[in-house]
């Protein structure tokens, strides 16, 4: 793809099966000046995995971020744009942030457990948002859903540090769902993990899509053939000078892998492009 091509080309938009939960249309994000992501329209489809695979700096993670407005912790981040969460853009002048992030959680590459015990790590967010219930057994089945609930039974009021890295991550993955979100995002979920515990979150996930929602965005290939019923590829457009990411394909993971429509996702896959 010439220069030239490469900074007009829009992907075709992707025609999802299903219900879509989250219908993001990013027009241009920026950061400041820059040029982050540009013409990228990702339907998240209801109980199934969608995978952002790509090169690195070509916006993977930022539309992820922006699809519970997590960019706005940045202050320079600008989003031009809507994203449709059951039919109301979140990006509305009334929605308020943190009543996204109630509904649509998020999961972060580097396992990030408070400096609290287990228990409280999964409680924070039921305390937070005021929960009225029973919050011992929310918990204990936040822990069940994140295969977890076995392992630290009976060592609750343990530092949530003290546990391996892969059962912090799983920690992480109850503390998000605790408070029972309708999406979870997760941003690398499994670049810190040994291959153990990447497996042991792979098949977290494949069990947690039956009652949520889930985008991930990964540089493992193999990991979205795993995991991943629907993958959008991202590149990098460089014609202009700068590095603006853009989706080139979107489409059920089997037909990106096997029979790809674009000669940018035939080049990635096959590792002539990277």
């Amino acid at each position: 793809m010439n220069a030239t091509a490469e900074a007009l080309f829009v992907a075709e938009p992707f025609q999802a099966s299903g219900d879509v939960v989250i219908d993001c249309k990013v027009d241009k994000i920026f950061y400041g000046d820059f040029l982050a992501v540009r013409d990228s329209i990702v339907p998240i489809e209801k109980h199934k995995i969608t995978g952002f695979i790509g090169p690195s700096g070509c916006g993977k993670s930022t539309v992820l971020r922006s699809l519970n407005r997590m960019n706005d912790l940045i202050q320079v981040f600008r989003f031009e744009g809507n994203v449709m969460y059951h039919g109301q853009d979140i990006y509305a002048k009334k929605v308020d942030p943190v009543v996204v992030r109630r509904y649509i959680g998020m999961v972060f590459q580097q396992p990030n457990p408070f400096s609290m015990s287990i228990y409280d790590n999964v409680a924070f967010g039921l305390r937070l948002n005021r929960f009225k219930g029973d919050v011992e057994e929310r918990v204990e089945k936040a822990l069940r859903s994140a295969a977890l609930w076995n392992e630290v039974k009976d060592k609750l009021k343990n530092s949530g540090l003290s546990l391996s890295g892969g059962q912090q991550q799983r920690l992480c993955i109850a503390r998000a769902i605790a408070t029972e979100p309708d999406v979870l995002l997760m941003d690398e979920p499994c670049s810190a993990l040994d291959p153990i515990a990447t497996r042991q979150v792979e098949e977290l996930m494949l069990e947690l899509k039956e009652h949520y929602t889930l985008a991930m965005v990964t540089h493992n290939m193999q990991q979205a053939t795993r995991v991943a019923d629907t993958t959008a590829f991202f590149s990098v457009d460089i014609s202009q000078g700068g590095r603006t990411g853009y989706l080139v394909e979107m489409g059920p993971t089997r037909q990106i892998f096997e029979d790809p429509r674009e000669q940018l996702t035939k080049e990635y896959i096959s590792g002539e492009f990277s």
